[in-house]
This record gives structure tokens, sequence and C-alpha cells, in this order.
């Protein structure tokens, strides 16, 4: 495990992680929100104190959830999946104006 890489932001392509040296993240962290690297914003908060810990995270934001493709991009993690639903919560959509 590494902490090195804490003042870059979390990969959030393949790119991005083979310019770490990364084949595989550990841990996949995937939110309906955009990435957005700061505190407020959980997904980012989670990654940030994951990769204290020395884990190798990324992150899956914003996926076309109709297509298995888009979660096929960053590759399986070596441990696990985190999903989020974001920061608006779904029956809140459900009532709210959206357009």
């Amino acid at each position: 495990m590494e902490t090195d890489n804490l003042s870059q932001f979390i990969p959030i392509t393949p790119d991005e992680m083979h310019q770490r040296g990364w084949q595989q993240a550990d841990i996949i962290l995937v939110t309906c929100d955009a990435y957005i690297d700061h505190p407020a914003f959980g997904v980012a908060l989670i990654g940030r104190w994951l990769e204290k810990l020395g884990y190798r995270v990324a992150i899956l934001a914003q996926p076309d959830w109709r297509s298995v493709d888009a979660f096929r991009i960053l590759g399986p993690p070596r441990l696990f999946w985190g999903i989020t639903s974001g920061a608006i919560d779904s029956r809140l959509n459900d009532y709210a104006s959206m357009g």
C-alpha cells in the first residue's frame, strides 16, 4: 500500500492509473455525481481517507448505467467496488423539479 500520491487527484481514467504505475486499483468508488475533489463531496472524502490508509483508489463518476461497458473501463478492483448514489437522495429526485 502507498500513501505518496495524496497531492494528486484520485484517478478517474485508465491513463491516470497508469501514470501512477498501477495496473489495477484496490478499490473503485462509483458515484452518480461528478468527481469534485473537495471534502463536501462524499466520494472524494471517502476516497482520500482510503488513500491515506494506503489503498489504491479510483473513482468512476457518472457512469452510463444502461451500459455494462461503462463499468468495465477501469477494470476490476483488487478488493471491492464502493457504490454511492451521490449527494441527492433518489426519493428527493422523484419529487423535485429537474427542468
